[in-house]
């Protein structure tokens, strides 16, 4: 496996956090309460991260998080990613939800469908979802569950925050709108 490095950055949600191999990217973390929950947490992912600086490509990667958290439209559609470290239906659900564009959203069935595995797939979408080491890039934030409700979401702030990040999309499950700067202002 490919030596792993990240790096924590600021955005206006918070600090998030970003880690890569020599084959793309291997996480990204969504802020945290704090910038040492948000390390720790991605520590606990992988625990043989480096810090280390940032090759232009995770830079270009680290501008666009931070323009997409100051709420820009931004395309991750071409990010490089690592899934060496992932089974077959995971990559398949991941690539699909990528097609997924902002402003849209998708059940958690649908997305099995569009994976390419039986609608009865769902609960193992919901678990894939909850393992995503990518969110944002892999927008997991906009599958729902049956009948457009929120579902889960492992990410920090739970619910709160993917009804956030939907909402700096124009998706509004309550009808509110997003309270920036921060995910727990």
């Amino acid at each position: 496996m490919a030596k792993s490095y990240y790096t924590l950055f600021e955005t206006a949600l918070g600090d998030c956090g970003i880690a890569w191999s020599q084959n793309g990217l291997t996480g990204v973390q969504l802020p945290d309460k704090t910038r040492s929950l948000s390390e720790a947490r991605m520590r606990k992912v992988d625990a043989e991260l480096w810090a280390g600086p940032l090759p232009d490509g995770v830079q270009a990667v680290t501008d666009q998080l931070v323009a997409y958290a100051s709420g820009d439209a931004v395309d991750f559609s071409d990010v490089e990613l690592d899934f060496s470290h992932l089974e077959t239906f995971e990559r398949a659900v991941y690539r699909a939800l990528r097609m997924v564009a902002r402003g849209e959203t998708v059940t958690y069935g649908e997305l099995a469908e569009k994976a390419g595995w039986p609608t009865g797939a769902a609960q193992s979408v919901g678990r894939a979802m909850a393992r995503n080491p990518w969110p944002v890039i892999v927008p997991c934030h906009r599958v729902l569950a049956a009948g457009n409700k929120p579902g889960g979401f492992s990410a920090p702030g739970g619910l709160k925050t993917k009804e956030k990040l939907l909402a700096m999309e124009g998706v509004y499950l309550d009808g509110g709108a997003p309270l920036l700067p921060g995910l727990f202002g």
